[in-house]
């Protein structure tokens, strides 16, 4: 039984036809032994974490697994707890003393760096010579 399609109707709503034809015993059989031969193994499915990867009874995985996951959380919040504060950390020079967006702080941290080296080039260029030094007596002459 064919519908006609009219010009108002949206192709992606439409139902794609149904196949009603009877399948054997023998052909669903066939099938479905051909489709257990593909089965992927256990051991695959708990690698892709499809099954779980455990010995525990099925009416206790869920809870098990609860279990596993309040054990990750108590860890996660005992090591925050833990953690230095930043002003600590600044101190130790772990992180640096910075109010610049984190975005921006490579760029600070460059423009400090060649400020520094802009500075140390001129202190040494205003340095004062060998021979200054050995006429105010601060050096020994040779």
């Amino acid at each position: 039984m064919m519908t006609e399609k009219t010009e108002d109707t949206d192709p992606s709503t439409e139902t794609p036809p149904v196949d009603t034809s009877h399948i054997s015993p023998i052909e669903r059989r066939n099938s479905l032994e051909k489709h257990l031969q593909n089965r992927p193994d256990p051991q695959d499915l708990k690698d892709k974490h499809i099954l779980l990867d455990t010995n525990a009874a099925p009416s206790l995985q869920a809870t098990a697994q609860d279990l596993q996951r309040q054990r990750a959380t108590d860890s996660l919040k005992k090591g925050l707890e833990k953690r230095p504060e930043r002003e600590e950390l600044v101190e130790r020079n772990i992180l640096p003393d910075s109010t610049a967006a984190p975005a921006l702080q490579g760029q600070q941290r460059e423009l400090q760096k060649h400020m520094r080296a802009d500075s140390l080039e001129q202190k040494i260029a205003q340095r004062p010579k060998p021979e200054e030094l050995i006429k105010e007596g601060i050096l020994e002459g040779e």
